[in-house]
Order: structure tokens, then sequence, then C-alpha cells
């Protein structure tokens, strides 16, 4: 559904993206990641064909962003931060409008709004005008737009900024309900929203891609702790001695059976711990590597030299 090669994109002597790389499949809701000023946004104006990269390539949709730049913008729905709304218009009334611009045949406008603001939840207030309405709702709205011509992908570049709690939670629903239906690629600074909503990951960090897997995969790999159960005699010995592997940091004894291991890094750990259990006639019940949460990945990736 996207695939980028070498993506670059220079301000003057600043590139604000150099050279990425990476792919979005179909149906996957995909989670963009980056620290301000890491070249989201860029990106995502280059794969929405509002701005030219100066060098590499992209296909959206199957198309060149080069040389099919309008079957690339009849396929996307694009919900920028600030969603491009006619605040004096009704909400029907400017997603009718929406439809038109959108090449949506004349006999299916009414259709397509309906359902629109349908799966936005924005039946209640379908003739209310746009400015009367909370941010939470503005933002419904701008969703609608995005989704009103059914396009095969979504780009939405912080759908969630400035909502509460409440409506974070309602925009995440709604979000989750399209996959499947839409390939979607989210831009977020909010992690927990990326963890609950996507399955993949993309993290750009200055201008350059930092990692891209799986949700699951990322959080694994950067996992620092282990859960040690064994059974024996002496449990303040072993818990001196697994002190004495390089990697270790720290030994928590959280039951008798019980150890919480956290690691400086991980160089086949597992097995020097194991090996410790053993040396000193502890029955291993179960080893267990605990995930990373997706902000510590973050962190690691960002924010670590």
């Amino acid at each position: 559904m996207i695939k980028v090669q070498n993506l670059t994109k220079f301000y003057g002597k600043t590139a604000a993206i150099d050279g990425i790389s990476f792919q979005v499949n179909k149906g996957e809701i995909v989670g963009f990641l980056g620290p301000n000023g890491a070249g989201k946004s860029t990106t995502m104006k280059i794969l929405t064909c509002f701005l030219p990269p100066t060098s590499g390539e992209a296909e959206v949709c199957g198309f060149s962003i080069f040389q099919n730049s309008m079957e690339i913008k009849k396929r996307i729905g694009y919900l920028p931060e600030n969603p491009p709304l006619y605040k004096e218009m009704k909400v029907r009334s400017y997603l009718e409008f929406v439809a038109n611009l959108k090449g949506v045949p004349f006999s299916q406008v009414k259709s397509f709004t309906n359902e629109a603001i349908e799966k936005c939840n924005l039946q209640s207030y379908s003739e209310f005008e746009i400015f009367k309405l909370s941010k939470g709702y503005k933002q419904r709205v701008g969703l609608a737009q995005a989704l009103i011509h059914k396009p095969e992908l979504l780009i939405l570049d912080e759908p969630t900024s400035g909502l509460d709690p409440t409506q974070i939670h309602e925009v995440r629903n709604l979000i989750t309900s399209l996959a499947g239906k839409h390939t979607i690629l989210l831009s977020t600074h909010i992690l927990p929203e990326v963890s609950m909503t996507c399955e993949k990951v993309v993290i750009i960090n200055k201008g350059k891609i930092a990692a891209c897997d799986s949700v699951e995969n990322l959080t694994r790999s950067f996992a620092l702790t282990y859960t040690l159960k064994v059974r024996g005699e002496n449990t303040e010995k072993l818990i001196s001695e697994l002190h004495q592997i390089p990697e270790v940091s720290s030994v928590d004894l959280e039951t008798n059976e019980t150890l919480k291991i956290k690691l400086k890094e991980d160089r086949e750990t597992a097995v020097k711990i194991s090996n410790c259990a053993f040396k000193n006639e502890f029955l291993l019940l179960e080893l267990k590597k605990e995930a990373a949460s997706l902000e510590e990945v973050f962190i690691k990736l960002v924010f670590t030299e």
C-alpha cells in the first residue's frame, strides 16, 4: 500500500528526512512515531503529494508520487493535525461539499455522507454549524471528511491532538473499528494510543528510520527484565551470585520463589541466569523475559546516543 525507498527532503542545506525506507501493507494500522522535528510531517506531506521530495521514490496505492499524484489523491483520505473545516457550514452540508470535491458520484453523495456521519457518531450533530461543536466533535468531522469517499488509505496526523481523555478514547475506538477496511498510517505523540491501535511501528529520528517492526517484536527485543521462579534453599546466596553477572543491574525478591532481575543490557543473559540457578541447586520453575513498554523502546531509540 505504501512503499518508500531512500526518500530525502532538503530545506536549503538541512535534511528534514535523509534516505528513509519503509513499507506499509494493505489493511495494516501503522504508527508513525518520532520527536518534534524528526521528519514525520514532511514524510506525510510527501506521501499525500502536497510536497515533492528532493530525491528517492515512493509508491502509494500502487502509484508513483512523481508520475501519478492525482491517482494517489483519489485513493487517500488525509486528516492533518488541524482539520480543514469551513466552520460556518453545517456538518452535513460540509461533508456533502467535500464528497462532491472528492469525486463521489452525485447519486451517491447522500448515502456516502450518511455513512461517514454514522461511522463518526455525528448523527446528533449533523445539522449543527461546525463552529458550535467541541474540539472533539470537530475532530470527528475532520475524520469524516477523510473517510467520505471510502479511500483505500487513511493518513492521520495527530488525530487526538488537544482532546480530553474521554474524547481520545472515543477517537481511538473509531480508528480501531476501521481496521481491515482501510490501511491506516497514524502519526501521534501518545504512545499508549499506538500500543492499543497499531500492529506495526515506524520510528523516525533526526530524519532517519530508527526502527520498523511489529509492536510485539520491538517491545520484546528491547526488554531488559526477567522474572525468575525457582525452588530451593539459600535464596540470599543465589541473589548474591546473580549480582555477579555483568549484565545484571538489580535483583528483587518478590515472593519466596520469584525474583525480578533487571539488566543493563542483554547478552545471552538467560543462559547465565539459568546456569547460576542450577549451580546453586535450585529447581528452575520459570524464566520469562518481560516485554518492555513502547515508551521504553521509544526513549531507548530516540534519546539514547
